[in-house]
């Protein structure tokens, strides 16, 4: 990421910015729709000394007019039962009940703010569908596929919905572990 004008959605704690931003990255900006995420960067990157934009909004909103390099992105994913949640911490999760309510759209959103040879990279969830992300992305002219994967214990989230999971036939029975993958698109 050297010299790279580096966007990271949906940031968080904005761990991934900082990442991006001490790897030498040319500018680095991030996004977030929580106030309390903004907040959390915006503190990282003052307490690690480096000059990251953060940036409230919807996705990819608040930049819509400018292009990148890079685009980083560890979306809610967890597949969930119900509607959006009341609670607005819970949407740091939250994806729907086919994992893919964030995913579809940023499969739209981000392609057009690459720059000729820009690269994304998402993180997500197997159960959301990995053919279904890689074949977003080849809709809006980019070439992708699955780079990295991990198979990683159940947080507390996708604990609490084991026993929908298994009764939607999503999981096997007693299962307490998902993968975890990482999708490169990049335009040619």
């Amino acid at each position: 990421m050297p010299g790279a004008d580096v966007l990271d959605v949906g940031t968080g704690t904005g761990a991934l910015a900082l990442v991006a931003a001490a790897s030498g990255a040319a500018s680095v900006t991030a996004t977030d729709l929580s106030r309390r995420a903004v907040l959390a960067a915006r503190l990282n990157a003052r307490l690690r000394g480096h000059p990251i934009h953060v940036r409230r909004g919807d996705l990819l909103s608040t930049v819509a007019k400018q292009s990148f390099d890079v685009i980083l992105s560890n979306p809610p994913y967890v597949v969930s039962p119900g509607g959006v949640p009341a609670k607005s911490a819970d949407l740091t999760w939250w994806a729907g009940e086919d994992g893919r309510a964030v995913l579809d759209r940023l499969c739209v959103q981000a392609p057009p703010l690459l720059r000729p040879g820009g690269v994304l990279l998402v993180v997500h969830s197997a159960l959301c569908g990995v053919g279904a992300t890689v074949d977003a992305l080849t809709a809006q002219g980019l070439r992708a596929g699955p780079v990295a994967h991990e198979t990683v214990p159940y947080g507390p989230v996708m604990r609490r919905h084991a026993a929908w999971l298994e009764a939607r036939g999503l999981v096997e029975p007693g299962e307490t572990k998902e993968e975890l993958v990482v999708i490169r698109a990049w335009r040619s």
